[in-house]
């Protein structure tokens, strides 16, 4: 797993700004599935490049509570993994990112993230479709929340 520092413009899902690219499907976003131990859960997205239309959704991330070294498993629709995305880890509070985890191209499936990767017991996963496209700097994402012993989210941030 390659964690690296948060690159300046940040991202905060469909919150406060705007993300880089968009896959242009008319279908619309589809789900990202996070596996947890035993948890299984669907992510819908935040925000997504709909026909070259950017779109904001009113959504709630999942949150899932993972015992210390729990593998996580996310995997994404085929038109995202055909377009790449990445990994962006955030605080809490899902304001602040912590860092990246490179996926390599063409993934669907991604597993080699582990609960205790992260420091704070809280925290959130954020799929982000690789930018480019029809929307240009906008791209689909979907937020995942974690609970580790002694997290605590506090709040659920704002949908959409």
């Amino acid at each position: 797993m390659v964690v690296r520092r948060p690159a300046s413009a940040l991202l905060v899902l469909g919150l406060t700004g705007a993300l880089a690219g968009c896959a242009g499907e008319p279908e619309g976003p589809g789900e990202v599935r996070a596996q947890a131990g035993g948890q299984d859960v669907n992510a819908r997205a935040t925000q997504f490049c709909l026909d070259g239309d950017p779109q904001r959704y009113q959504v709630t991330p999942p949150i899932v509570e993972v015992s210390p070294d729990t593998a996580i498993r996310l995997t994404v629709p085929d038109a995202v993994a055909e377009r790449g995305w990445q990994v962006q880890v955030f605080d809490e509070q899902l304001q602040e990112v912590i860092g990246e985890v490179d996926v390599p191209e063409g993934t669907q499936s991604f597993d080699e993230i582990n609960s205790s990767d992260v420091v704070p017991p809280a925290f959130y996963l954020v799929v982000v479709e690789d930018k480019g496209g029809d929307c240009g700097e906008w791209t689909g994402a979907w937020p995942v929340g974690f609970i580790r012993a002694g997290g605590d989210l506090g709040t659920t941030p704002p949908a959409g």
